[in-house]
């Protein structure tokens, strides 16, 4: 009697087709859009961004987020959107999805462009005597706000020798309004042992010109200052067609 086989004689394939793991090809670039990238970025390496306009600026930003697209038509319908390339990177989340094109990853680097702006403005101001950086703090106050769609009240606090020390965020209102209670704002200059302020807003409309409730809110910020020692140097309207101080314009 002949002993059954240990295994079958029959050649086993060298892997079973159904699991196998799916190949990937990668996909490459179109030559010409990976030459022109190469271009754009030699450009702006060699001459700076002040050559370069606000379309081809833009191509830069979105080259990371369409990584196998020509973004060219795309920042152009942003700019005609938005307005110019500070307009674009300023615009809401909401507003940008609302665009063709649009997606997560665009917005993620247009919001870290914004956001790196914003914290190089900062930096510039921050622990440093307004007096001599007063430009430097219009700058900041300009490319954080100007471009906002609803209004923002800020203030600045500052020490004895009129050294920014603290830049605070207290309140985001509507289009045209936004809630300032002069009460948080003194308790907050007393947290941070201020010695005087510096209240910023923006008016989403453009127009920087003081509205009546502005002047109001203004007074009653300065009295409640007062009382506790504390000076207001000064109250500053942002709108995108420039700014005006309460103290220059003789409305403090």
């Amino acid at each position: 009697m002949t002993d059954a086989p240990a295994f079958s004689e029959r050649p086993l394939p060298l892997f079973a087709p159904e699991m196998a793991a799916p190949v990937t090809v990668p996909v490459r670039q179109p030559s010409y859009i990976r030459d022109h990238r190469q271009r754009l970025r030699a450009r702006f390496l060699d001459g700076g961004a002040r050559a370069m306009p606000d379309y081809e600026m833009l191509e830069l930003v979105l080259f990371r987020a369409i990584p196998r697209r020509d973004v060219k038509p795309l920042a152009r319908t942003l700019l005609e959107t938005f307005g110019d390339f500070a307009g674009v990177i300023s615009a809401s989340a909401e507003r940008l999805l609302a665009v063709s094109g649009v997606g997560e990853a665009v917005i993620c680097e247009l919001k870290v462009v914004e956001a790196a702006a914003h914290r190089l403005a900062q930096a510039r101001v921050m622990n440093r005597a307004v007096i001599s950086s007063w430009d430097a703090l219009l700058s900041y106050c300009r490319a954080s706000m100007a471009h906002r769609e609803t209004e923002q009240f800020r203030v600045f606090y500052l020490d004895r020798k009129n050294v920014l020390i603290a830049d605070e965020e207290q309140a985001r209102g509507t289009v045209d309004h936004v809630p300032v209670y002069p009460r948080e704002v003194v308790r907050r200059a007393l947290h941070h042992n201020a010695s005087a302020l510096i209240l910023v807003h923006n008016h989403p409309s453009g127009d920087p010109t003081p509205s009546a409730a502005d002047i109001d809110m203004t007074a009653q910020v300065a009295r409640a200052a007062e009382v506790l020692g504390i000076t207001l140097h000064d109250h500053v309207v942002i709108g995108r067609a420039g700014e005006v101080s309460f103290r220059a314009d003789g409305y403090l």
